[in-house]
């Protein structure tokens, strides 16, 4: 895992999409859309209902292995104001331990906009945390250093004739844009105009990988 300073505080992208913030022993997390697939089942749309389960295996793992103290999750944690309650059992009393054993907050998303039942933990529109502003959407008027998801970036590189695609977080000095972390999430180029217009042009997307972290800048 390869550290880097943003507003002061060492921050460290993991491979998983999540970023680790060392000195609170805090897990920042973006977009998990718990129950996509039951809310695209709703309409017709069968995709395999393992999802939530999928994601938040992946996020007991990755607290366990950090040690992780605090949670924060930037939104659009579930894929509609009822996803909590559509959880299967299994993964509702996954998400209780996991609520239950760290301090664990919930940040609004314009998917989970309203207040509902998320099994545990805190539920706030924003927050400000040692300096740090946490929300759901960039800002391209805020100054303060900003954290956020929403747009689910990746990055698309051709590389030996094949085009591939890595999910990634996208930074500036003032900004970063954390990937999604749900298993059934799609993604938005990294250097899409809307994101351009979110944190500015002079974006670098990052691509943790094993004891290295790899940058590309957007403009290139």
């Amino acid at each position: 895992m390869v550290p880097f300073s943003f507003g002061g505080h060492d921050l460290t992208p993991l491979t998983q999409g999540a970023l680790f913030w060392t000195a609170r022993r805090a897990l920042l997390v973006a977009d998990l859309h718990l129950e996509k697939a039951s809310w695209f089942a709703r309409f017709g749309q069968m995709l395999p209902p393992y999802d939530s389960l999928a994601t938040l295996s992946d996020l007991t793992a990755l607290v366990a292995a950090t040690g992780a103290k605090e949670v924060w999750c930037l939104g659009d944690s579930f894929h509609d104001v009822s996803g909590c309650e559509r959880l299967p059992e299994a993964a509702q009393a996954m998400l209780r331990d996991l609520t239950a054993g760290t301090r664990w907050t919930w940040i609004t998303g314009n998917h989970d906009s309203h207040y509902v039942d998320r099994c545990g933990g805190e539920v706030v529109d924003e927050a400000v945390v040692d300096g740090l502003v946490l929300r759901h959407e960039a800002r391209a008027a805020e100054y303060r250093p900003e954290l956020s998801g929403h747009f689910h970036p990746k990055l698309r590189l051709r590389v030996r004739g094949k085009l591939v695609s890595r999910r990634c977080f996208v930074a500036t000095g003032s900004k970063i844009i954390l990937p999604a972390f749900g298993s059934l999430t799609g993604g938005l180029d990294a250097g899409h105009p809307e994101i351009v217009r979110a944190v500015g042009r002079s974006a670098q997307a990052l691509i943790p990988v094993q004891d290295r972290l790899l940058r590309f800048p957007l403009a290139a």
